[in-house]
C-alpha cells in the first residue's frame, strides 16, 4: 500500500446535461464577470484583439447560427485549421453549442494531410484562415473535391471569397455578421460528442479520438491540483502553445474560460523574450509551456522573477523537464515548474502541485477524483510498489474519450474489463510519487510533440527510390530529441540525403520532419527481419544531411 497523505475525497458532480460551448461562454452572462476580457491575442503582424466573455457568447451563439444555416446537423464534424486568434474559440466553443463536433487541427499540416483528416473524419464543413488557404488552395481543391461530405469552406481573417466548383468559399467575418437571429443552443448530454483531436497512431495515419462534452469536467482537478488558480484574483494564464494541441485546448481556452479567467496567446515567431514582454504587459499571473520554452528563457534571456513579478505560478507538460532546467528557473525565478502528465485519450491526470514537495524527475500524483492504477495487463491485478505497471483508468472516469475514430476494434483493444489500458508504465515509490515511465512503443516525444515514426515511414517509403527506412528520436543532450530518418535507398537510386530532406518537408508537418536523414544499408533486425529501433544509432550511416 502506498503511504503518503491522502488528498481530499473529490466528489464528482456530473449533470445529465452539459455542453462545453455553453459552458465556456454563457455561464458567465449575467455576472459582474461577462464585462471581463474572456481572451487576448497577441499577433506579430495583426496586433493586439480581445473578447470579453459577453462578446464571446453573442459572437458563438452566431456561429452556431451560421452552422445551422449551411444545414450542418447534430453530430457533423467542423474541421479547425486556424492559428491563434480570436475565431478559433468563436469557432471550436460554437460548433459544439449547436451541437457539432469540432475537429481541431494543426497549421503546420500538409495539404495532404488536411485532406486525410477531412476525409477520415468526415468534416461538412472546414474553417481556415485565408493566408492558408491561398499557400495551399489548389491542391486542397482537387483532394476536397472527392469529399461529398464536404460543402462549405469559412475563411477568417479575410473578406473576399470565390468558389470553387462543388465547394462553397465563405468570409467567415462577411458570414457572421449577418447572422442576427439564433436560435437556442443544443441541449446536449454530457455523454453525447464534442471534439474529435487527431494523434499519432501506429498504423503510419493519424488516429482520431472522440471526446464527450463531459470531458471539460472531467479535468477540474487539474484547476485545484495543478493550476494553482485564486478565486480572490481575476487571474491572467498565458499560454506559450497553439490551441490545435489538447494540452492546449484544455489549459489554454477550455479549463480557464469555464472558470471566468483570461486567457493570453501569441501567434508569430516563437522568440525567449516575446514571453517575457507580453507576461509584463498583460500581467499575467499563470506561464504555460513545455520544457524547451523554459530551456530557451534560461538560455537567451538574463530576466529574473523581478522582471516579472505578476507570475506565481509555472506549469508545464507535453515531455519531461530535466532536473537542470527545474533547479536553473528555482535560482532564478524562486519559484516551481509544476509538471503534468496526459494523453490525448485523458488529458493531465497526473500532475505535482503546491500541496506536496515536488520530487524532481517524479510525475507526482494521481489527481484527486482520478482512480488511477497500475496493472499488471496479464493478470488486472494491482503491482507492487517499487514494479512497473501499466496505468490503468476506470472507465467510469469522466475525462476518459468515448472512442477511437471509426476505429471499433483498437477501442476495444484499449477499453475493456471495466479500465482503460493507457499502454504508459509507472511505477510507484515508497512514499507514493508516480514514476512515469511511457509507453513501451516507438512513439517519438519531441519538443512537446508525440510523433508516430509509423507516419513518417509510410511517406518515405512512397519516395521511388526509397527501399527501406526507419525513423526514430535521437537524443542530442539530455532530455532534447530531434527526429531523425535512416534510408536505405534502392540499388542504383542515387536520390541524395538533402532532397530526402526536402522530400520530408514537402510532405510531412514542420514537428513531424525530420533534421536528419542518413544514408544505411541495413538495419539492425530480429531474427524474424523486424527492425530494432534501439541499436539504431549513427554508426550505422554511410551518410547523412541535416538542417
Amino acid at each position: 500500500m502506498q503511504k503518503f497523505e491522502q488528498f481530499p475525497e473529490w466528489q464528482w458532480n456530473i449533470p445529465l446535461h452539459f455542453n462545453i460551448g455553453v459552458a465556456c461562454s454563457d455561464r458567465h452572462l449575467g455576472t459582474p464577470q461577462a464585462d471581463h476580457i474572456a481572451m487576448i491575442v497577441e499577433d506579430d503582424m495583426l496586433g493586439t484583439s480581445t473578447i470579453t466573455f459577453a462578446e464571446l457568447a453573442h459572437k458563438t451563439d452566431q456561429f452556431a447560427q451560421l452552422l445551422r444555416n449551411l444545414k450542418v446537423k447534430v453530430g457533423d464534424r467542423i474541421l479547425i485549421r486556424l492559428p491563434n486568434s480570436l475565431d478559433y474559440p468563436i469557432a471550436f466553443l460554437g460548433a459544439m453549442k449547436m451541437g457539432a463536433i469540432s475537429v481541431p487541427t494543426s497549421t503546420l499540416l500538409t495539404a495532404e494531410e488536411v485532406a486525410y483528416l477531412a476525409k477520415d473524419s468526415g468534416a461538412s464543413v472546414l474553417v481556415t484562415d485565408a493566408k492558408a488557404w491561398v499557400g495551399m488552395e489548389e491542391q486542397l481543391v482537387e483532394s476536397l473535391r472527392d469529399m461529398p461530405n464536404l460543402s462549405h469552406i469559412l475563411l477568417s481573417q479575410t473578406t473576399h471569397t470565390q468558389p470553387h466548383g462543388c465547394l462553397n468559399v465563405l468570409s467567415l467575418e462577411n458570414a457572421l455578421s449577418v447572422t442576427h437571429q439564433c436560435d437556442a443552443s443544443y441541449n446536449s448530454k454530457a455523454d453525447e460528442p464534442a471534439y474529435l483531436v487527431y494523434t499519432s497512431g501506429t498504423t503510419g495515419y493519424p488516429k482520431g479520438v472522440l471526446h464527450a462534452h463531459r470531458a471539460l469536467l472531467g479535468r477540474q482537478p487539474a484547476a485545484q491540483y495543478w493550476f494553482n488558480y485564486d478565486d480572490s484574483l481575476n487571474d491572467r494564464i498565458m499560454h506559450s502553445g497553439k490551441f490545435n494541441w489538447t494540452y492546449v485546448l484544455g489549459t489554454g481556452l477550455m479549463d480557464p474560460l469555464y472558470l471566468g479567467k483570461t486567457v493570453i496567446v501569441h501567434e508569430g515567431k516563437n522568440d525567449a523574450q516575446v514571453w517575457l514582454s507580453l507576461i509584463q504587459k498583460h500581467q499575467a499571473t499563470i506561464f504555460i509551456g513545455v520544457p524547451t520554452i523554459y530551456r530557451q528563457i534560461l538560455q537567451k534571456t538574463i530576466a529574473t522573477h523581478q522582471d516579472i513579478p505578476s507570475l506565481r505560478h509555472f506549469m508545464s507538460a507535453g515531455e519531461h523537464l530535466s532536473d537542470e532546467v527545474l533547479n536553473q528557473w528555482r535560482e532564478r525565478f524562486h519559484l516551481d515548474i509544476y509538471e503534468a502528465v496526459g494523453m490525448s485519450e485523458f488529458s493531465y491526470y497526473l500532475s505535482q502541485s503546491k500541496y506536496r514537495a515536488i520530487r524532481a524527475g517524479s510525475a507526482g500524483f494521481a489527481q484527486p477524483g482520478h482512480n488511477i492504477k497500475l496493472l499488471n495487463p496479464e493478470t488486472l491485478e494491482e503491482v507492487p510498489t517499487g514494479e512497473e505497471g501499466m496505468i490503468s483508468v476506470p472507465l467510469n472516469d469522466p475525462g476518459i474519450f468515448l472512442n477511437y475514430w471509426n476505429l471499433a476494434e483498437e477501442t476495444a483493444k484499449y477499453k475493456h474489463d471495466d479500465y482503460f489500458f493507457t499502454g504508459d508504465y509507472a511505477k510507484y515509490d515508497a512514499d507514493g510519487y508516480i514514476w512515469f515511465l511511457g509507453r513501451k512503443d516507438d512513439i517519438i516525444k519531441s519538443f512537446g510533440y508525440r510523433v508516430s515514426p509509423y507516419e513518417i515511414e509510410r511517406v518515405y517509403k512512397g519516395h521511388p527510390d526509397v527501399a527501406d527506412c526507419a525513423a526514430v528520436g535521437e537524443e542530442i543532450e539530455k532530455d532534447k530529441l530531434l527526429v531523425v530518418i535512416y534510408v536505405i535507398l534502392k540499388p542504383d537510386a542515387i536520390t541524395s540525403p538533402d532532397e530526402l530532406l526536402a522530400f520530408g518537408k514537402q510532405h510531412l508537418a514542420a514537428y513531424k520532419t525530420p533534421k536528419t536523414v542518413y544514408l544505411a544499408k541495413d538495419f539492425p533486425r530480429t531474427k524474424n527481419g523486424k527492425i530494432l529501433r534501439k541499436d539504431i544509432s549513427p554508426n550505422i550511416a554511410i551518410a547523412k544531411s541535416s538542417r
